[in-house]
This record gives structure tokens, sequence and C-alpha cells, in this order.
């Protein structure tokens, strides 16, 4: 994986050149970075811990907040650390190192969410048959399965970046190493780099997006012709809003990024979407379900209770 030129590092020029921002950016990004690890650890734990959470959805969740935690470490402590100096600098490798890991983690996050859907999907509209579709063991297959196929995603990008010829500025206007800032600083033609960011990535994220939507519509119709029970109707529906916001909060700015055109958006649009995303998703996913989720909440309050 390595490059066929002379460059050895890159320069992240980040989210901005104010230095008087920089410090008070440091603080809520470090801020966020700790809400993050301390909600999605919490879920975790829980998960792992609590028996009365030992069923798909919660194994799902807790593999979500494993992401989560991956995810941000990824991008969030390098960000930090340039908040703090003057020398921006990330090496070739730990660039592409940097991206791989990106691609690898979002697009195996993207791929949960709609087996998540699935699994309500199962729940709801399939409760006789539920134990036997989602078992333990089909639930671990699945989840091996996204892992594997999200690495092979990201190994597919990092490579194909990695052979790029790098001849001009080393300046990346990003935060972090990714496919699109890196694109923009490659000479010669990257007709086919873009071309798989667009189709493949693309098609990754369109197909999670429907795949999901496709669940909770059938769940939505099965809701409103087959429950008579309104508590029932209530709660389901709760815990597909809480899921869609989800799906919302990860696919909106993936769109945004990845499948429009290259000349669609500037990087300063490309930067601000780009932390919603890699940034403030992972702490939102956390309050997402602790907050709509009264089974977490209460294995939360019982873990709390024995800690004192």
């Amino acid at each position: 994986m390595l490059n066929q030129t002379s460059v050895t590092e890159f320069f992240l020029l980040g989210v901005t050149d104010i230095q008087v921002l920089q410090p008070v950016l440091f603080m809520v990004f470090l801020t966020i970075y700790f809400l993050s690890l301390a909600g999605n650890g919490a879920i975790l734990i829980v998960v792992i811990s609590d028996p009365r959470l030992h069923s798909p959805m919660y194994f799902f969740l807790g593999n979500l907040s494993c992401l989560d935690i991956c995810y941000s470490t990824v991008t969030l402590p390098k960000m930090l650390e340039n908040f703090l100096s003057t020398h921006k600098a990330i090496s070739f490798l730990g660039c592409i190192s940097q991206l791989h890991f990106f691609h690898f983690l979002g697009s195996t996050e993207a791929m949960l969410v709609p087996v998540m859907a699935f699994d309500r999907f199962v729940a709801i509209c399939k409760p006789l048959r539920y134990t036997l579709i989602m078992s333990h063991q089909v639930c671990i297959q699945m989840a091996v399965t996204i892992w594997i196929i999200g690495f092979f995603h990201a190994l597919l990008h990092s490579v194909m970046t990695s052979r790029l010829n790098f001849c001009g500025s080393n300046h990346i206007h990003h935060f972090f190493c990714d496919v699109k800032p890196l694109l923009k600083l490659a000479c010669g033609n990257t007709e086919l780099n873009q071309r798989l960011l667009n189709n493949v990535t693309g098609t990754f994220a369109m197909g999670s997006f429907f795949l999901t939507l496709l669940s909770y519509f059938y769940i939505i119709i099965y809701l409103f012709f087959k429950t008579h029970s309104c508590s029932m109707l209530h709660k389901a529906l709760s815990t597909c809003a809480s899921h869609f916001m989800v799906v919302v909060l990860l696919f909106g700015p993936v769109f945004f990024i990845y499948i429009r055109p290259a000349s669609g958006s500037s990087m300063d649009q490309e930067g601000i979407i780009a932390i919603m995303y890699s940034v403030v998703t992972p702490v939102l996913n956390p309050l997402i379900y602790t907050l709509r989720n009264k089974e977490v909440k209460e294995a939360l309050r019982r873990m709390i209770r024995r800690k004192l």
C-alpha cells in the first residue's frame, strides 16, 4: 500500500485557521468525545452485563455502540491534537490508515442499521417465529458478515488511494484523511477512484437506506392493519422512531458527501457535514436509545445501584 511518489506526510488544515478559536474548539470537541465514550461505553457495558438485555435487538445495539466508540476515536484524537499544535502533520501511512478505518467502521455501521431494522420487522411482524429467525447463531453470523464486508469495502478505497501520485500540495483541506480531499491533491487521472467512491460507496449507502426504509414501511403497515392494542402500537412506533432518527443522522450526511457530484459542494460545506456524521452522530446515538428506551434506562439504573 505504498504510493508511487516522494510524499511522506500530509498536513491537516482542520476545521478553521483562526487561532483564537482553537482552544475553544478543543474544549468543545473534547467534551463531545468524552460524552461519546461515556455514553456508548455505558450502553456496551450494560448490554453485556445485564441478562435481561441478552436479546438480538440489544446485541446489535452493543455492536452499534462499539462501532461509535471506534468511529469517533479514528478522527477525534488527531483533531484534538491539531487544535493545540502548530505542526498539523500526519504521515502518509497514518493518513491511509485513518482513511481505511474511517470507511471500515462507517460502512459497517451503515450495514448494521438495516440489520437492526430487519430485527424489529421480525420481532413485530413475525413474533411467533422471532426466536427461530433471529437465533443467537444467526445474529453472530450477520454481525461478523457486515464487519468483514465493511473491512474489504474500506480496503478497496485505501489501496486505490495509496496508489495515486501526489506531486503537488500536501495540505488537506479537512480535519481527517478522507478519499475526496486526497483525490483533490492527486496528480493524474482519478476518474476510477471517483467512480469507485460514487458507485461502490453510493450502492452501500443507498442499498442500506432503502432496505431500512422497507423494513419500517412493512412495520408501519402491519401495525396499522393488524394491531388493535394502542399500547403495543405506541411502544413499537416509539422503538422504530428512535431507529429512524439514527438512519436520518447517518445517511443524510453520507448522501451529501459521497453521492452528490464533486462540484456540487465546497470543502467548507463538506467539512461541516463531516463533523455531523463523524463527531456528532456517535454522541447522539446513545442519547437517542437511552432517552426513548425504558429497558435500557432501567438496566442503567440497576447498574448504577449495584455500583453504589
